[in-house]
């Protein structure tokens, strides 16, 4: 399988990709000691991870954490590009430090759009949308791409440890590429781990929630943290952690600030190997690798180094487009558009795909299929918070009880309360984008 950032690919087998991608399967394990847990969590709409333990530790301990989040307006904002928003409001109440990046220069690069026309789409439709959403401007701030010289300047010294062939193998670019589209992945890199420098609150786990289709920007990030690490904390073949340095210069200094840190996190079995560059832990465990790397992390910065802990990600299932195909801006058909008028959604919903036997007689024989239904959909995603009261609506459908009509005469009743509400927040919210941006 090929995962394109840039595509319009629908992805359907989760578990495939996961498999194939060394995405972590998100258990409920990982969310059910959050406070008030988002529906995107409880209903497994978000389907995989990579580093979710360290988010919800940070949360559990009350500790500090990020989100890091972009936009890349290419288009009218539509319920698909709602559902991150959604995720970052919800991680912002539970104690997350937001940032925003609108993703002028990918959208340059990728998607042909000036710097004026991704301003002006961002300021008028997106940004007024995240805020008539719930986004609060405390510890938030919203900042365009080309703006910020220090996202630019990182990724340009960050990219120092990647070569031609990662950009490849990850991206696949051929000959024609161009190279600011090249870049651009260079770019993000720059948004995701910018803010652990201090500058912008320090080291600290950061989450980035995203589509299965921005992993391998996700990846990148990772790889590139960890490459310019100092340290390595690793589970050896012999089940051992090890610490290593990874540079030849000052490794005394280093390996001496590693083992008093480890003495104040009160482990006393350790073995230094010099010539190894190396102290092995013998009695920590795997699962002490977090509470290790943390503050090694952090003294790294002191040391000469970025310290950067490898940024977190969740991966969220894709909403279907009205018509069975993907959600897309360049598709009105496909879309509910956050600014579409009562009458526009509801000619939309009655006109979308269902999960509906052939003929009403079947369908009270044999049920429906709500798990193939773009209706039921927007009951899951969107419109019914109750578990209860979406349940009950799954049952009657699978028997049979549930009409086709009914269902989408009550999404779109639930529609038409959601966006008029909308709208009346909107009105307000362009008043407050200056309390936003840096």
């Amino acid at each position: 399988m090929k995962i394109d950032p840039w595509s319009s690919t629908t992805y359907q087998d989760y578990t495939r990709l996961r498999d194939e991608f060394g995405i972590q399967e998100f258990s409920e394990n990982l969310w059910k000691d959050l406070p008030h847990p988002h529906r995107f969590l409880r209903r497994g709409i978000i389907f995989g991870h990579r580093g979710f333990d360290l988010i919800r530790e940070a949360v559990i301990k009350k500790k500090p954490w990020a989100i890091l989040t972009g936009l890349m307006p290419s288009g009218k904002m539509h319920l698909g590009h709602k559902m991150v928003i959604d995720e970052v409001i919800y991680y912002q109440s539970i104690g997350a430090d937001i940032f925003i990046a609108v993703a002028d220069i990918e959208a340059f690069a990728t998607r042909g759009h000036t710097i004026e026309e991704t301003k002006d789409m961002a300021l008028n439709d997106y940004i007024p949308n995240y805020i008539a959403l719930g986004l609060k401007p405390e510890n938030c701030r919203i900042y365009f791409q080309s703006k910020n010289q220090d996202v630019k300047d990182m990724g340009y010294i960050l990219g120092k440890k990647v070569n031609w062939s990662q950009m490849v193998a990850t991206y696949g670019f051929g000959g024609s590429a161009n190279m600011a589209h090249v870049f651009s992945p260079l770019i993000q890199t720059g948004d995701i781990l910018h803010v652990q420098i201090e500058k912008y609150g320090g080291i600290r786990p950061t989450l980035v929630p995203v589509g299965v289709d921005q992993d391998p920007h996700i990846r990148l990030s990772r790889d590139i943290a960890q490459a310019h690490r100092l340290y390595n904390i690793t589970l050896t073949k012999d089940n051992k952690i090890g610490v290593f340095v990874k540079t030849d210069t000052n490794v005394k200094k280093l390996l001496d600030n590693a083992e008093e840190i480890l003495v104040q996190l009160n482990f006393s079995q350790l073995k230094r190997i010099t010539d190894y560059k190396a102290i092995y832990i013998n009695d920590a465990r795997e699962g002490d690798i977090p509470k290790i790397d943390e503050p090694l992390a952090r003294s790294e910065v002191k040391l000469g180094g970025y310290g950067f802990i490898q940024p977190s990600s969740t991966y969220h299932r894709f909403i279907t487009g009205l018509t069975g195909e993907k959600m897309s801006s360049s598709k009105p058909e496909t879309a509910i558009f956050l600014t579409d008028s009562p009458k526009e959604t509801r000619k939309k919903i009655m006109n979308a795909k269902t999960g509906g036997a052939v003929t009403l007689k079947d369908q009270k024989k044999s049920g429906g299929k709500p798990d193939e239904c773009v209706i039921y959909e927007l009951f899951l995603y969107h419109l019914i918070e109750d578990d209860r009261e979406l349940g009950n609506i799954y049952n009657s459908c699978m028997g049979g009880e549930q009409m086709c009509g009914d269902c989408k005469k009550h999404a779109a009743e639930l529609m038409e309360q959601l966006l008029i509400a909308l709208k009346e927040k909107r009105k307000k919210a362009h008043e407050k984008i200056e309390d936003y941006l840096s």
